[in-house]
């Protein structure tokens, strides 16, 4: 796991700077501490910059990325993981392949030859991000996982191409604009980014299971962009025609297997690998598995709060107990969490409404500090086996045909036994619909709405110059824009459900500010087993009825892992992990206030240009307002976070001389030309 970056000129006779690309190197150095690399190939106008994070093949020498093919055809550099690279690899030198090191991002300039772009992706299976330069094509190719759990950013200026796993990579290039976009700005303020985009002009993201192709004709670029892999759920009569459309057990063994093989893949490593531990199905079913596979007790981290509201400590101890873990506890003060909260804003570089993104943050430190490097995780269950309460929300609203005559009878008593600790941001306080999003998907999918709710008040907070220039702005429409029709059109309502929050809330959120970000801000791996593209092509194969079983979410899951999961688990309803809003406890309201002084007065609201000083304080004044209810207040918490957000952001990366600042920590690190 590490840190990529590059240029590329439209014109192959301009120079790169190799001290620059170093720069880009280091001011990532905390996703790769342990090394970095530099490359240009001076005649063709590209150079590729690596900081390097070593956990396959140790031997720093031998395994210094980037990669260069022996016939000097092909540049890599690759961030993350490919697994059941041991087979491809000795199928490849039975093939007559020569490797030099014992890496497995090595095997991409051996399959790439053998078999093309197109036919060599379906081999790559993790989590991963890289570029590669094909001398012979003149062709620059930006690829991305299938689910985002990498990052990958890029833009084009001035005849060049930058890109890096974080955007501070490219704001590292003095010639790459340090601007906010206006439509970014919106949608930091309501929390659900359109997928592609950032909060910054020209900055964009490689989608996840996307490929960004660059070709260099008569000194212009031609560039395309095309998608290799989705998660595409069968069409209602492809359902129909299913083998064994409600043989419990099919799914429930294709589960144990197909999950099963994903976490013993991702258990290899050259160090030593811990889990990360929670009180839900999800970190409880890979800390199962995992310590049936290890010989040893396997090391396992867990965050407590101190509001026993937010607590999944004691289930996380008897987890843990019952499978002889090392258990690791880590406890945090709610109050705490925003002392940290403008280091997190500099890793994550969007805004965040709940600072379970800080917690993560905290808690990479201390894995770090424990000489840990990487750490396997429950991420994705909920997307693949229907957890969240917003699916059961729109199984039930959307998808009655579906369901036994007791359920629909029940429908209304079963969804007001939800989860209520988290309306207002998970679940919207009151139904909203959003023209655009009910013409792509059929109805406004409950995972949007609360952010939606927010948008709400987003055009009072913005600078007077910004909502003239959004008047007619509308971020449902823009969200649905950017969402394959394809993949909605004929689906199950709960498949819409899941399809729409895999494409917004888990690249944007989940992997991003509550993942990768915070992971890699301490040189620390997250492998996320469940998301494992074998695995979720078979869970959007298993019947919604089966995914929500009544009132039971992620059934099929449950009872796959019955035999390793403590009873009182098995049994309860879904708990999603999120850190306590700011206005639960008094000494957290006060540390955001304090934040909020900093940031959110009148000086430095007038310096940003991004906010409305009245607007600001309206807000407020409604969230302080005591007839104002609970679940308003959670959903203006996550407001004000956003609101900090912007001005942090500001600070970090447009009002901050960010080359300069590269420079700096190269010097610092001692990493040079």
């Amino acid at each position: 796991m590490c840190g990529i970056g590059g240029i590329f000129n439209s014109k192959a006779e301009d120079g790169i700077d190799p001290q620059l690309l170093v720069n880009m190197a280091a001011i990532q150095h905390h996703r790769g501490p342990d090394g970095f690399g530099y490359h240009v190939i001076k005649e063709q106008g590209v150079g590729f910059a690596h900081a390097r994070l070593s956990i396959i093949d140790l031997n720093e020498q031998r395994s210094r990325q980037p990669f260069i093919s022996a016939d000097g055809q092909l540049l890599l550099t690759h961030n993350g993981e490919f697994y059941d690279y041991k087979r491809i690899r000795a199928e490849l030198t039975l093939d007559g392949a020569r490797f030099k090191t014992k890496s497995d991002s090595e095997m991409v300039l051996q399959l790439y030859p053998r078999l093309g772009l197109e036919d060599m992706l379906p081999h790559l299976r993790g989590e991963f991000a890289f570029a590669l330069y094909d001398k012979k094509r003149d062709r620059l190719m930006l690829v991305r996982d299938r689910f985002g759990v990498k990052p990958l950013y890029w833009t084009e200026v001035n005849g060049k191409i930058v890109f890096g796993s974080e955007i501070k990579v490219l704001f590292a290039h003095p010639e790459v604009v340090r601007e906010f976009d206006a439509e970014g700005v919106y949608h930091q303020l309501m929390q659900t980014m359109v997928p592609g985009t950032t909060a910054y002009k020209g900055v964009r993201q490689v989608q996840p299971g996307y490929v960004i192709s660059i070709e260099r004709k008569h000194g212009k670029f031609l560039i395309s962009e095309e998608k290799y892999w989705d998660m595409d759920f069968p069409t209602m009569a492809e359902r129909l025609e299913q083998d064994a459309p409600e043989n419990e057990e099919f799914y429930i063994d294709g589960v144990k297997e197909k999950l099963l093989e994903a976490v013993q893949l991702r258990l290899e490593a050259d160090v030593p690998v811990a889990c990360y531990l929670s009180g839900g199905i999800d970190s409880c079913s890979i800390l199962g598995m995992s310590s049936a596979t290890q010989q040893s007790p396997v090391k396992a981290f867990t965050i407590g709060f101190d509001d026993k509201n937010y607590d999944e400590t004691p289930i996380a101890v008897e987890m843990a107990q019952s499978v002889d873990a090392d258990q690791d506890v880590m406890r945090l003060n709610a109050d705490h969490l925003y002392d940290n909260l403008e280091e997190t804003l500099w890793h994550t570089e969007r805004t965040i409404y709940n600072t379970l993104g800080v917690a993560k943050l905290l808690m990479s430190r201390h894995v770090n500090q424990a000489n840990y490097k990487v750490v396997v995780t429950g991420e994705g269950s909920d997307e693949l086996f229907a957890g969240y309460p917003a699916f059961r929300r729109d199984m039930f609203l959307h998808g009655l045909d579906t369901l036994s005559e007791a359920e629909r009878s029940n429908w209304q008593a079963i969804l007001a036994e939800g989860n209520k600790l988290f309306k207002g941001a998970m679940l919207a306080e009151e139904e909203i619909h959003d023209e655009s999003l009910e013409r792509v998907i059929g109805f406004t999918p409950s995972c949007l709405q609360p952010w939606l709710a927010s948008a709400r008040h987003v055009p009072n907070l913005l600078h007077p110059q910004l909502r003239e220039q959004l008047q007619d702005y509308q971020p449902g429409k823009a969200i649905s824009e950017a969402l394959d029709a394809d993949m909605l059109d004929q689906r199950h309502p709960l498949d819409k459900a899941q399809y729409v929050w895999i494409k917004t809330m888990l690249e944007g959120q989940i992997l991003t500010w509550g993942g990768d970000r915070v992971d890699m801000a301490n040189s620390m791996e997250a492998r996320p087993p469940f998301l494992d593209h074998h695995l979720a092509e078979f869970a959007a194969t298993i019947p919604p009825t089966l995914r929500i079983k009544g009132r039971t979410e992620k059934y099929v899951l449950r009872e796959a892992m019955k035999g390793v999961l403590p009873t009182v688990l098995y049994e309860r309803e879904k708990f999603a992990f999120m850190a306590p809003p700011a206005h639960t406890d008094p000494k957290k309201w006060q540390a955001m206030k304090m934040l909020a002084d900093k940031y959110l007065s009148d000086a430095t609201i007038d310096e940003a240009g991004l906010l409305d000083k009245d607007g600001v304080k309206a807000l407020f004044a409604l969230h302080e307002d005591p007839n104002t209810p609970a679940a308003t207040q959670v959903n203006l918490d996550a407001v004000i976070n956003h609101m900090i957000g912007v001005q942090v952001l500001y600070t970090h990366f447009i009002k901050t001389d960010v080359p300069a600042q590269a420079q700096q920590m190269a010097s610092k690190y001692g990493w040079q030309v």
